[in-house]
């Protein structure tokens, strides 16, 4: 592939990324190599700003799935402690672990 053709590609799918239309595991393996590929040197100024800037999109995709995830997780965290408020009654001390029933949890902090 000549350069033209690499920044070309990069353009297409910088911009498919940029709408978030790659994976996050795709995007992360991406950025591993823009990263291997800067590393290595041995690329015109030019390149290496195209490499750069592609770097900047691909991190900016997986920052938004990673942010997506941490949303989905503390949303059913949220859930899940809502879930065993409600099943408590609303009553403190609980700490959701069985016991023998000899008052373990059964008193206010």
């Amino acid at each position: 592939m000549t350069a033209k053709t690499d920044e070309t590609s990069a353009n297409a799918i910088g911009a498919a990324g940029a709408a978030g239309a790659i994976g996050y595991e795709q995007a992360r393996d991406e950025l591993i190599e823009v990263v291997r590929r800067l590393e290595a040197g041995g690329t015109t100024l030019e390149e290496s700003l195209a490499l750069w800037e592609r770097g900047e999109e691909l991190a900016k995709v997986c920052r938004r799935w990673l942010d997506g995830a941490r949303a989905r997780l503390d949303a059913a965290l949220a859930e899940r402690d809502a879930g065993e408020a409600a099943g408590r009654g609303g009553v403190r001390g609980g700490d959701g672990v069985a016991g023998d029933g000899e008052g373990e949890g059964d008193s206010a902090p």
